[in-house]
């Protein structure tokens, strides 16, 4: 692998065509594709929910990859790590698995139309995968784009937990923010859960701490370099919380990104330069 070559890491809980819930599903897969054209390494990481067909999708499990175990809350759980292929792309989409998170045979609610109870340690576990499995691959990202409430804690680690792990040493974050993800409330309990390991506090987590859709938006969106607006209308809330600063760019929402994601492409080049 070429030094020079720059890499683009998309983490999602969404992508077309394997799970569908907005718009940006389509636009992150011809944002990825896009990307690998224009000669950027890129890879997608995204969850292995029961609703995806692994045999209609072409899954298969990345053996040389097993072996990781995920911490939460002082138990141990397996990652399973399954890989494919992007249809119409040659580049590979990893799926973070664990039977006990996502074997079930819907992505995000019960038969109550509710979260699943373990949603909190759900995002925790995806999160913490998709970190650990970039460091077993080695692979250093110049780009790390976040998209989807699942990935929110994701920003909050990179800052913190693994700011001292070479393979992230030189990533810029961006954050995916949308405003209407779920209206449920996580428990209190979540955040003694994501607390990684000594390099996080309690007070990392903050703007995390009422455990709402907004309350993970903006608290991802503090932690990331740049933030796009996912959607045109952001809550006045949510708005007020990402303005743009001396540290932080925040891109608005375009609803030609639908046909054309030239602007996004253009957005992770200048990242990988700077």
């Amino acid at each position: 692998m070429s030094v020079d070559k720059k890499r683009v890491l998309i983490i999602a809980n969404e992508l077309s065509p394997y799970l569908e819930y907005s718009d940006f599903a389509q636009i992150l897969n011809k944002l990825a594709i896009k990307t690998f054209d224009s000669g950027l390494e890129v890879r997608v990481i995204m969850p292995r929910f029961g609703t995806i067909n692994e045999r209609r999708h072409r899954l298969h499990e990345v053996v040389r990859l097993s072996g990781i175990n995920i911490i939460i809350d002082k138990d141990d759980y397996p990652l399973i790590i399954k890989v494919a292929s992007l249809p119409n792309a040659r580049l590979q989409v990893y799926f973070m698995d664990n039977d006990d998170y996502f074997k079930r045979k819907t992505a995000f609610r019960d038969d109550e139309d509710k979260l699943f109870d373990d949603s909190a340690e759900r995002m925790i576990f995806f999160c913490k995968s998709a970190l650990e499995t970039v460091k077993k691959f080695g692979w250093p990202p110049h780009v790390i784009h976040c998209h989807g409430w699942m990935t929110s804690l994701l920003p909050l680690y990179l800052k913190t937990a693994y700011k001292k792990e070479p393979v992230f040493a030189y990533s810029k974050v961006i954050y995916t923010a949308q405003g209407d993800q779920f209206s449920d409330t996580l428990p209190d309990s979540f955040i003694k859960k994501a607390i990684v390991n000594a390099d996080v506090k309690e007070k990392d987590f903050d703007a995390y701490k009422d455990g709402t859709n907004l309350a993970l938006t903006i608290g991802a969106s503090k932690y990331a370099d740049v933030v796009i607006q996912g959607e045109p209308n952001l809550p006045k809330a949510l708005l007020d919380e990402i303005k743009p600063s001396r540290y932080k760019k925040v891109i608005k929402y375009e609803e030609s990104w639908k046909e054309d994601v030239t602007p996004l492409l253009e957005l992770y080049k200048s990242l990988t330069d700077s």
